[in-house]
């Protein structure tokens, strides 16, 4: 009976090694492969896109260095931006990301002309490059903005007005923009390379489109546009009940808080609602429900009786490309 239970248990020991080593362990690797599962909490040097933080306890690789050694190791290969996007941030306005919403950012210490990266080893798993291959840009970004530069590694980078484009590893949902001034010399990028921020978003501002031109939006970094049914003087409204559906009134702005439009130009109108409207040169003005980020013109010449305006308070009939 005893030697019964003891040959139970030898087999049970047996069962719980096999187990252990099913789970993980170096017995269960195939030939000549090396694989650690390395199972870190959501949120904690992880993103979207499976590349984590480096450096440990007292690195400072998240400073924005250039070069460096990073234990010999690559840096993990990252994804196509796919078609770029631009999201309307509260505090840096409209700023460039991926197809996934992850923003992308620019070095200080690299060049735009001749176009040149000068971060390389754990800079560049802090802020994994942006492969050039499957980039494209959406319809507020100019298309002639967006090049390549060659790496030392042989890789093509994205650049965007000659600047090498980044993401940063501690960013996690799209959206984030927790690589906005690390070290004194990260940003993300605005639409035409330069630094997002030089100014914070106005209840309406200026946009530069590249088919447009000068146009203005709202505080929501949203075209603006005005409806011909409707006139200024005397004061009428033409988008009324189901239009409103599509076409919604833009909110009334604050004068002291306007990006590049004379103030003078800006009021603020009732609706037969009783409700406040924007105006811009005395005409009501209205976003569109078919725009869904900064850089959208999709109401442009509706029907022929939308249009965009520009930053002296005027129509805009240009017919967009394409």
């Amino acid at each position: 009976m005893i030697t019964r239970r003891r040959a139970g248990l030898a087999a049970t020991a047996v069962a719980t090694l096999a187990l252990t080593a099913a789970c993980g362990s170096s017995a269960n690797q195939s030939a000549g492969t090396a694989t650690t599962d390395n199972v870190q909490p959501a949120g904690q040097g992880t993103s979207d896109y499976g590349y984590g933080s480096s450096g440990g306890s007292g690195s400072n690789s998240y400073g924005g260095q250039a070069g460096g050694d990073n234990g010999g190791k690559a840096p993990q290969a990252a994804p196509s931006a796919g078609t770029l996007a631009l999201h309307q941030d509260s505090e840096l306005g409209p700023v460039v990301t991926d197809s996934k919403g992850m923003t992308l950012y620019r070095f200080d210490k690299d060049t735009p002309d001749p176009s040149k990266s000068n971060c390389s080893g754990s800079c560049a798993t802090t802020w994994p490059v942006v492969p050039a291959d499957g980039a494209s840009a959406p319809a507020g970004i100019d298309k002639s903005k967006l090049g390549s530069v060659t790496r030392a590694d042989g890789t093509k980078q994205l650049t965007i007005g000659g600047w090498p484009a980044y993401r940063y590893a501690k960013d996690t949902k799209a959206g984030d923009t927790k690589g906005q001034g690390v070290g004194g010399t990260w940003n993300a990028l605005a639409a035409d390379g330069k630094k997002a921020g030089a100014e914070k978003p106005g209840d309406v501002s200026v946009f530069n489109h590249p088919q447009l031109g000068s146009i203005l939006v709202d505080g929501e970094g949203r075209t603006l546009y005005r409806f011909n049914k409707d006139s200024a003087w005397p004061m009428k409204f033409g988008c009324n009940d189901a239009c409103l559906d599509t076409w919604k009134p833009a909110k009334p702005a604050d004068r002291s808080k306007l990006n590049g439009i004379a103030p003078k130009l800006i009021s603020t109108v009732t609706r037969p609602d009783g409700t406040r409207q924007l105006a811009v040169d005395c005409w009501p003005v209205y976003w569109f429900t078919g725009d869904k980020q900064p850089g959208d013109i999709n109401g442009q010449g509706k029907m022929g009786l939308w249009f965009a305006v520009s930053k002296e308070g005027k129509k805009i009939t240009t017919t967009p490309a394409g």
